[in-house]
């Protein structure tokens, strides 16, 4: 009677821990099916990849290089060639033509492609087109896991505790109980892989947690390849296209206002000051002390003798 009780208590018991594994597994097998299927049926825009990788603007540089309608210099700076002054040339696509417009508003002064990403209007044009395309993304499940609800936690902890109590409770009958006939001994087989399975309740809640995981499918498919202009750009041109998006503070086209009458000016100063650095501290102190005692040293009188001794108080 002992072993029957015991192992129809024990099976009830894990039939109620595992239960809400398997339906984890449901909904989680049916969230990263799901999720797997919206996915295959993103058509992504190269340039709405090249946003969510944060790498629209060189991709429109690139273009811009690849087009004829910029060079840059060593130095980051990038000018308009004669097709990139023309008004009737401007690329199809509103990222690279945003970045021209820019930069036609600062010729004929130099601009670096990253002062422009940084403080001018066209991370705005930017930032208008992102919101644009990802109106168009499907919105993905998400994936169930518990976390932000603190009564389930709380139901979950308890539940645990009352487990475990239970199955030290069973596994304690289970030993000092002695099976008599092959009936019993067929229920104490039952009841004792009924708790060995309560063991590895937490091991199996694990596996269905990493079995179903679909991980970042849309950062994957935003990873898969870099913009075709990008790609196409030898070394020295993506070298050069690199550093004038890593140059925000040198080159600011029109809004970079250089005194050079000022400067001159400055430069005369420092050549005017430059002999205090080569004076040493006796010097000066030689110079005080002279000035000092001249001071301080009476005049004559009208009348006499040079180096004729002043004449006493009394």
């Amino acid at each position: 009677m002992r072993q029957f009780a015991l192992a129809t208590l024990v099976s009830a018991v894990t039939a109620a821990v595992y239960g809400p594994i398997a339906l984890l597994w449901w909904r989680r097998a049916r969230v990263r099916g799901r999720t797997l299927r919206l996915v295959a049926a993103v058509e992504l825009e190269p340039y709405h990849a090249a946003l969510l990788r944060q790498e629209a603007t060189g991709a429109a540089a690139a273009e811009l290089v690849l087009g004829g309608y910029l060079r840059i210099d060593e130095e980051g700076a990038a000018f308009l060639t004669e097709q990139g002054r023309d008004p009737a040339r401007t690329p199809a696509h509103p990222m690279p033509a945003a970045l021209l417009e820019a930069v036609r508003r600062h010729d004929p002064e130099p601009v670096s492609i990253g002062w422009i990403d940084w403080c001018d209007d066209f991370a705005e044009r930017r930032s208008a087109y992102r919101s644009e395309r990802d109106a168009v993304l499907p919105e993905l499940p998400r994936m169930p896991d518990g976390q932000g609800k603190v009564l389930l936690t709380c139901l979950t902890c308890v539940g645990i505790a009352l487990v475990m109590l239970f199955w030290l409770l069973a596994a304690a009958l289970l030993v000092t109980g002695r099976p008599h006939g092959l009936r019993e001994w067929a229920l104490t087989v039952v009841a004792a892989l009924g708790l060995a399975a309560l063991l590895l309740a937490a091991k199996a809640g694990q596996v269905v947690r990493e079995r179903t995981e679909c991980g970042d499918p849309l950062g994957d498919l935003v990873r898969s390849e870099p913009h075709p202009a990008f790609a196409a750009l030898d070394e020295e041109q993506r070298t050069l296209v690199l550093g004038s998006i890593a140059e925000r503070y040198r080159w600011r086209g029109a809004d970079t206002v250089v005194h050079e009458e000022a400067d001159d000016e400055d430069d005369d100063e420092d050549e005017d000051d430059a002999w205090l650095d080569e004076k040493v501290w006796w010097e000066d102190a030689y110079e005080y002390r002279a000035s000092d005692e001249d001071e301080d040293e009476p005049e004559p009188e009208p009348g006499a003798a040079p180096g004729a001794a002043p004449p006493s108080s009394g």
